[in-house]
This record gives C-alpha cells, sequence and structure tokens, in this order.
C-alpha cells in the first residue's frame, strides 16, 4: 500500500456539527456552472438562472409592510424618522439574510435544520422554530388584506358591512387554494415561485414607479429621500405598535427571515445543489432528499469556489432584495404619503388602509388609476400570501422530513405526499382565524412577533457558522451585525410584548 493510499484511508469522510444531529458528509463544492448548467455566468445568466430564491422573499417582502404598515406611519407622522427606521432594518435583515444563506450554502440544509444542531436538540428546536414562525404567521392578516383588495377589484364597493367582510375572506380562502394549485405545476416547486413573483413583482415595481412619476411632485421625492436617509428617532406620537410592525415587515421578517431561505437548497446554491428538492407534482421527478447535509473538505480549489458561491449570495440579496424592498417601499410610501396631503383627504387609518390608494385616486384620477390600485394591491397582499403560505407548509415539511425517520418512511421518500394535503388543512384552518379581526391589525400581531425571532435565531446561527469548514466560517463583522440584530429588532419587540401586557410601551416616542 502506497503512501498515497494511506493518506486516502485517513481522510475523514463526515465533518461534525453540533452533537444533536448526524455529522455531514463531505462532498466538494460544484462548480456554479455545473449547477445551473451554463458555460459561464455573465449578466444575462444571472438573471435567468442565478437569481431567484430572493425574488421570492421579495415578493413576501413587497407586501404588508410596504402597503399597509409602512405608509400608514408616513401618511400620519412624515418621512422623518421613520425612513431612517425603515433603512436600519432593510440593512441589518439584508447582512442577517446573508448569514443565513452562509449556512445553507456551507451545508446544503435548511435552518430549521441547522437548529435542530444546537442543544437541547431536535425536538426542543424543532418545535420552538415552528412555534414562533406560526405565531408570527398563522393569523392571515396577508390572506384577509389579499381578499378585501379583490373584493373591491371585482365588485367595486369597499369592505363595509359584516356581509361584504364576510365576502372577503371567503375570496381570501379561494386565494389560499389558488396558492396550492400553482405549487402543484412546474419540475420544482421553488422554480414556480420565482416565475410567478417575476410577473407580479415586474408589474408592481414598474407601474408604481411610472404612476409616482406622474402623480407625485418632485418636492415631494425629495422629502422622502432625505426621510429615508436622515437620522432620527420615530416621531414624536407615533403607535409603538405600529413603529415595531414597520421595522418587523420591512424588508421580509426581521428575525423570522429564515422560514423564507429554503429555496437556495432548492435552487441549488452551494452544497444545495447535492441534497435534492421538493418537486411540483405535475411536471416534476421528486428524487430522494438528504434527510442531513453534506458540506466540503477544507482545499483550496473549494475554498475558491466558496468565494464564486458566497459573491452570487452578494448579488441575490443585495442587488434584488434588498434594492427591490428599499425601491418597493419607497414608491408605495411616498404615494400613500401624497395622496393623504391632497385637498378634502385624511391619513389612512387601519381600516381604510388595504384599499386607501384606490378610494383617493378615485376621487382626483378617475377610474383608470382606481382599478390600477386596486390591482397592485392585490398583488402586493397575494405576492405576500404565497410567499408566506408556502412556507408555513415547507418549513413543517422540511423540519418532520429531516429529523423523524418514521415520518420518511411512512412517506416512502416523498414528502410531497404530507405538502399538499397538509396545505389544503392549512387553508383550512388559516380560514376560520382570518374571520376574526382586521386585515391591519392581524398584520400588526404578525409583524411584531417576527421581532421576537431577533432575540433567538441570531444567537443559533452565531453557533452554527463559527463551526463551518475555513473558508465558509463566519468572521469578526458577522458577529457585530447578528448582535446589532438582537438589539434592534428585539428592542421593539420587548416593547411591543411589554405593551400588550400593561397597556403602555416602555417606551414612546
Amino acid at each position: 500500500m502506497t503512501i498515497t493510499d494511506h493518506a486516502r484511508i485517513a481522510e475523514p469522510k463526515t465533518y461534525p456539527l453540533g452533537k444533536t444531529r448526524p455529522p455531514l458528509d463531505l462532498e466538494d463544492l460544484p462548480e456554479p456552472e455545473e449547477v445551473f448548467q451554463v458555460k459561464h455566468i455573465g449578466p444575462k445568466e444571472a438573471i435567468t438562472r442565478v437569481i431567484g430564491p430572493s425574488l421570492i422573499a421579495l415578493g413576501i417582502s413587497i407586501g404588508s409592510g410596504e402597503w399597509l404598515l409602512a405608509p400608514l406611519g408616513v401618511a400620519g407622522y412624515g418621512f422623518v424618522g421613520i425612513g431612517w427606521v425603515i433603512l436600519i432594518s432593510a440593512v441589518l435583515q439584508t447582512f442577517y439574510n446573508m448569514e443565513i444563506g452562509r449556512y445553507i450554502m456551507a451545508t446544503g440544509e435548511v435552518p430549521i435544520l441547522g437548529w435542530a444542531r444546537v442543544a437541547p436538540g431536535v425536538v426542543f428546536w424543532v418545535v420552538v422554530s415552528l412555534g414562533v414562525l406560526y405565531m408570527a404567521n398563522i393569523w392571515g392578516g396577508w390572506a384577509a388584506g389579499a381578499g378585501e383588495s379583490l373584493y373591491v377589484l371585482l365588485t367595486g364597493s369597499l369592505v363595509d358591512t359584516p356581509g361584504e367582510r364576510t365576502t372577503a375572506r371567503i375570496l381570501a380562502f379561494g386565494l389560499m387554494l389558488l396558492v396550492l394549485a400553482i405549487t402543484l405545476v412546474g419540475r420544482k416547486i421553488s422554480r414556480t415561485l420565482e416565475l410567478v413573483n417575476w410577473g407580479m413583482v415586474g408589474f408592481i415595481v414598474v407601474t408604481l414607479l411610472i404612476v409616482d412619476l406622474f402623480v407625485v411632485p418632485f418636492s415631494t421625492w425629495w422629502i422622502a429621500l432625505k426621510g429615508l436617509v436622515t437620522p432620527s428617532l420615530p416621531p414624536s406620537g407615533v403607535d409603538a405598535t405600529v413603529i415595531g410592525g414597520i421595522v418587523g415587515y420591512t424588508a421580509l421578517a426581521s428575525g423570522l427571515n429564515w422560514y423564507a431561505m429554503n429555496y437556495y437548497r432548492d435552487k441549488g446554491y452551494g452544497m444545495g445543489h447535492r441534497v435534492g428538492f421538493i418537486a411540483g407534482l405535475v411536471g416534476g421527478e421528486q428524487r430522494e432528499i438528504a434527510y442531513y447535509g453534506k458540506t466540503f473538505p477544507d482545499t483550496p480549489e473549494n475554498a475558491r469556489r466558496w468565494q464564486r458561491w458566497f459573491r452570487l449570495l452578494m448579488l441575490d440579496q443585495w442587488v434584488v432584495f434588498f434594492g427591490g424592498a428599499i425601491i418597493g417601499i419607497f414608491l408605495t410610501t411616498l404615494l400613500i404619503s401624497h395622496l393623504a396631503g391632497m385637498p378634502g383627504e385624511v391619513a389612512p387609518t387601519r381600516e381604510t388602509m388595504p384599499t386607501y390608494a384606490a378610494d383617493v385616486l378615485s376621487r382626483h384620477y378617475g377610474s383608470f388609476l382606481y382599478y390600477w390600485a386596486l390591482l397592485v394591491g392585490f398583488f402586493i397582499l397575494f405576492s405576500t400570501q404565497i410567499g408566506i403560505f408556502e412556507a408555513l407548509v415547507r418549513n413543517v415539511a422540511d423540519g418532520l422530513y429531516g429529523t423523524s425517520a418514521r415520518f420518511r418512511e411512512l412517506l416512502a421518500g416523498d414528502p410531497r405526499r404530507f405538502y399538499y394535503p397538509y396545505m389544503a388543512l392549512l387553508a383550512v384552518v388559516i380560514g376560520i382565524i382570518l374571520f376574526q379581526a382586521l386585515p391591519v391589525r392581524l398584520v400588526l400581531i404578525s409583524a411584531n412577533m417576527s421581532n421576537l425571532g431577533a432575540l433567538i435565531f441570531p444567537f443559533l446561527l452565531m453557533y452554527l457558522n463559527r463551526r463551518l469548514p475555513g473558508p465558509a466560517r463566519i468572521r469578526w463583522w458577522s458577529y457585530l451585525i447578528l448582535v446589532l440584530n438582537v438589539l434592534f429588532f428585539g428592542f421593539f419587540f420587548i416593547n411591543f410584548a411589554f405593551q400588550q401586557v400593561t397597556g403602555e410601551p416602555i417606551v414612546s416616542f
């Protein structure tokens, strides 16, 4: 036996990470060209093949925070203070997403399976993670808002009476069934969601820009831009629940952003290419998904490939996710703030916010912009509905499939046997819940509960990412960013929770 043979025998076959899950198998990182099946990744290939997971997150992002919460706050209190909070929230969340993406690319594991590697172990963290995720999103405010927008679009009548509200909620339930139908089709469910979001997000951003240029004076644009970048505390008198909601739902969902990052695995980023994906029922062939991850040996070649993958992650997050989120929230708040200041108009309320833009535009600019605003409002809230609803199902499926051998045996290795029946059941449950309160009230609860995640999951990321192979390991500045996420979003959750218990926030603005 030669020295080379002895070296090969001595090479480790696995990589331990945590003590409560199987060690990661070792395999080389793929080249991006291998994953995306192109000869070279240039600008065209980046747009058509590489970009994607952040589009699904952006579809959620340009939603309740952008169309309901941020415009509600800005219309009542102005841009200064609120704009700065929005910018900080978006920046911190994008850095946070980068750290979540780091773990997924380095291991091929989705976050909920990563959390299960941290003591006290699988059962605790899967239950806690899903519990916090569902507390933030089970209320269905995103569905109720989309249902109301669709009701007004179809009937031309505002949702004012109990009977109209009931019809709007029935439409919201129907839209959840439409999400189920959308996920049925395609080789990968994640790819189907990307294509749907390309269409909706593109329509939202392009038409919002055109209408804002037509309707909003340039002096207001300048005020809004200054408010976005001017350091300032939130305005005096602003409701702590509203400002916490704006913070929680600017960009995505603050501490709970991990729930929408699973798509990097399914897209095939890094080691995600080695572990599999959830296929569509129509047009997809489900192959076995690894129930634990893989990582790469610390070699110069893998270090080079890692740098390439990390640059693609930065492109997806900073250009598409951050850029799109800032543009989306800027254009919507700009429009609503201008409309609230028009002669004879009053600022929106929680009750009027879902159809406020359409109502005001109809009085001042005619029926065309009225129906446009209803359509944009519907697309904004429906894109959020698609992303949140699918992610609620996906994370339960991924969590159970990855941690329970009995569950995998029951499904015969095909997660779709659980995915689709559970989605139908969840639609019924949320359909019942969303009859209980106004959409904006439901969204405010969800957004503030998202901030709770910032007190938990950044610490788990620190534990996991410092134990990755050398090229992927967390750097000092990442610790700083994660701690800032804890302090910033955690403060707003504690302030919200204290107000819910005592009736008064700890800090009033």
